[in-house]
């Protein structure tokens, strides 16, 4: 904890309030206030120099003197008028230009639960370095699964979430396969939401893209013979994305993969399990290495059909009949996956659930990738057994780009939500 040394009100205002205050010898303008907070900002170059907790009594005497040191520069995005607005603020980054890679944010929160008992209350702490111990079962054993959603600002400057609780589920379900307890729907809605709201100046502004949020469930608890581990941590991190693969919206281009697998049939392939991905680490560096996006696998029995993407589900057009692999075991049930189904119903097209033959892509009008990440993401091209098949004039098909316009727009609370889907926070 860091102190003031001394401050003084200079100047109150029915509106607002601006001191000057020392701070080890450093001046610093409070440039707007809100319910419970100032915000401090160095008077030099407008960056954030601390959050300082205070009680409105009287004429806004400070009660506390107690500072809390930021990670990250603060942006002003609105001026608060009264007493009870809150400042909307933004880190100090250049939103036009993040991509999809780990920008440190301010809170990460921690929940843990023994073998056979049930989580208890989590706390939000500074985001950091965890630690392990050398013998936990998922260094060890790898037992540990992870979630990905999304947060999206709104232009009114609230929040939404995107079906939050259709990865509460998944996670409980995986976490059953992987002899793991997993925190109830409640507590992992709970926590995404207090992560959410602790980071909110992380989530990019209206169009530049979204926060996206990572829960990790982990064996912790020290274990040296196989075996469940004693301990487990849930933990959730989030970081501000922009586009997953380099071209954006631009078609990608994938390559089949027929020697290496992702999933094996009675396996955990449909379930997000980090070995998983881990395994298909070969493949896609190959590919890339070859000017490929990435790598799209087949079955391992007949090496024929069609599974997923490394980190993507797939879809197949051919005239008004959308195809996609059917969930069985190997492929996991994304939640884009299932929204993107459920758009495109209701815009008319009939969708297939089914074994999807890897003939299929030489007559297909259009395929797609669907994923948290992605959201949707159009392929400009698949190349199988050295023959390369395009789809197209180069650009986004008609079909892909009619489903990414309605589920971002419901996802930026752009179009009416008449299926529920989004959660909003204030």
């Amino acid at each position: 904890m860091m102190h003031f040394e001394k401050y003084h009100i200079d100047e109150v205002h029915s509106s607002g309030i601006q001191a000057l205050m020392e701070f080890g010898g450093c001046s610093s303008f409070v440039v707007s206030w809100g319910k419970g907070h100032l915000y401090i900002v160095n008077s030099n170059n407008l960056r954030l120099y601390a959050l300082y907790t205070f009680y409105l009594k009287d004429h806004f005497p400070i009660a506390s003197q107690i500072v809390l040191p930021s990670t990250s520069p603060l942006r002003l995005y609105a001026t608060v008028s009264d007493a009870y607005s809150q400042t909307l603020e933004l880190a100090d980054i250049d939103w036009d230009s993040i991509g999809f890679g780990l920008q440190p944010t301010d809170y990460m929160y921690v929940m843990k639960c023994p073998l056979d008992g049930s989580f208890s209350k989590g706390e939000l702490q500074r985001f950091g370095n965890i630690e392990l111990n050398p013998s936990s079962g998922i260094l060890n054993y790898g037992q540990g699964l992870f979630e990905g959603l999304k947060a999206y600002r709104k232009e009114d400057g609230n929040i939404l979430l995107f079906r939050p609780e259709e990865n509460a589920l998944r996670m409980k379900i995986g976490a059953e396969r992987m002899c793991m307890p997993a925190p109830t729907v409640e507590q992992f809605l709970e926590a995404v939401k207090a992560t959410v709201l602790a980071n909110k100046r992380w989530v990019p502004p209206p169009g530049k893209g979204s926060l996206y949020i990572r829960p990790l469930l982990m064996g912790t608890g020290p274990v040296l013979g196989l075996a469940p581990a004693p301990e487990y941590t849930f933990l959730i991190y989030v970081s501000p994305v922009g586009n997953y693969f380099k071209e954006g919206l631009a078609p990608i281009n994938l390559v089949v993969e027929n020697e290496l697998h992702r999933a094996t049939p009675g396996g955990t392939g449909s379930v997000k399990t980090i070995g998983n991905y881990a395994a298909v680490l070969k493949a896609q560096a190959a590919a890339k290495a070859k000017g490929y996006s990435d790598v799209l696998y087949l079955d391992c029995v007949h090496k024929r059909y069609l599974e997923e993407v490394s980190s993507c589900n797939i879809f197949v057009i051919k005239g008004n009949v959308i195809s996609t692999p059917a969930i069985k075991g190997t492929i996991l049930p994304g939640i884009t996956r299932k929204s993107i189904i459920d758009v495109a119903r209701s815009q008319g097209f009939q969708v297939e659930e089914r074994l999807v033959s890897v003939d299929e892509l030489l007559d297909a009008d259009e395929v797609f990738c669907t994923g948290t990440a992605v959201v949707v993401s159009p392929v400009g091209s698949i190349t199988y057994l050295g023959k390369r098949i395009s789809y197209g004039d180069g650009g986004t098909g008609v079909v892909s780009q009619q489903l990414y316009n309605i589920l971002t727009k419901i996802q930026m609370g752009l179009l009416e939500d008449d299926k529920n889907w989004t959660v909003e926070l204030r």
